[in-house]
């Protein structure tokens, strides 16, 4: 069920990882060595990626390198959503991708690579088809994001929010169904890429999605799903029920799961981006994560 877990997500991104806080990743990277020891300790044939940085940036990728934090993962992952965010065209996306091979001795994988419906429909529908024809067969996993609009009563994981101007409203049009599930443009086209291009669809507490979201994966022959078990969910009460009904829910998918963001009692400070105040802690849930999931 689980082939990957991913160490952490976009740590080079202030909406992620608080580097205003570890200002040279020293942390991360002390984190990022034990979290991977721990997965590999509880199961040694699972796949470790770090998590997949955004901007791409080789820089990032070597400074990760000389601080040890590449020694316990077996993949790099980049994100790249060049019609939305991005400062290059769509069409570069080999130049990114070899920047990055050229960065580091490991795999790439791309775990989260998508367009917005912001502007129109056409946009993404013309993205979709564009990625594919850059990417399909060049890099070992592709994860399109996403299945779902961001429902717009949720706030977008992003650090700045609405001063951000258009770009923060770009978030809550990844999807490929709208947020009542409504199929747009794009959609039609995404079974002629499945199973070899994955899908990213991340999983709030408790999310009201989950069972309908396996039935669109399902219909549009997606086998490769990145999803999440967030270390901060993991403070609420009767988390495991809802963690163990994901995990259920799931079973069928070749899983990339993601572990990440920090509970407010053990940051530095008060916020899912926060280093915590002892790395240890994020490796134990690493730890424990993978030795109930991953069997």
């Amino acid at each position: 069920m689980i082939e990957a877990v991913k160490l952490w997500n976009e740590p080079n991104n202030m909406s992620h990882w608080d580097f205003g806080i570890d200002k040279d990743w020293s942390v991360f990277s002390r984190m990022v060595r034990l979290a991977g020891e721990a997965v590999r300790a509880e199961n040694p044939k699972l796949t470790r990626v770090l998590g997949g940085i955004s901007p791409i940036d080789p820089a990032f990728i070597r400074r990760m390198s000389d601080q040890g934090a590449l020694d316990e993962v077996d993949v790099v992952a980049v994100h790249g959503f060049p019609l939305d965010w991005n400062h290059w065209q769509i069409h570069e996306w080999p130049e990114r991708i070899a920047e990055i091979r050229a960065a580091s001795r490991h795999p790439v994988w791309v775990t989260e690579v998508g367009v917005s419906t912001f502007g129109a429909e056409e946009v993404q529908e013309f993205g979709l088809r564009r990625t594919a024809e850059l990417l399909l067969g060049k890099v070992d996993r592709i994860h399109w994001y996403s299945l779902y609009d961001l429902p717009k009563a949720w706030p977008a994981t992003t650090r700045h929010r609405e001063a951000e101007g258009s770009s923060y409203y770009r978030h809550f049009y990844m999807g490929l169904l709208k947020e009542d599930g409504t199929p747009k443009r794009a959609l039609r086209h995404f079974a002629d890429y499945t199973p070899e291009m994955g899908i990213c669809q991340w999983f709030h507490f408790e999310d009201h999605r989950l069972d309908d979201a396996v039935k669109w994966l399902k219909k549009l022959g997606v086998k490769k799903l990145r999803t999440g078990l967030s270390w901060a969910d993991s403070h609420r009460p009767n988390y495991e029920a809802w963690f163990d009904r994901q995990m259920s829910a799931l079973e069928d998918f070749d899983l990339t799961l993601t572990y990440c963001f920090t509970p407010g009692s053990c940051g530095m400070v008060d916020h899912h981006t926060s280093p915590p105040r002892n790395v240890e802690e994020f490796a134990d849930f690493c730890a424990r994560m993978t030795r109930r999931y991953a069997k």
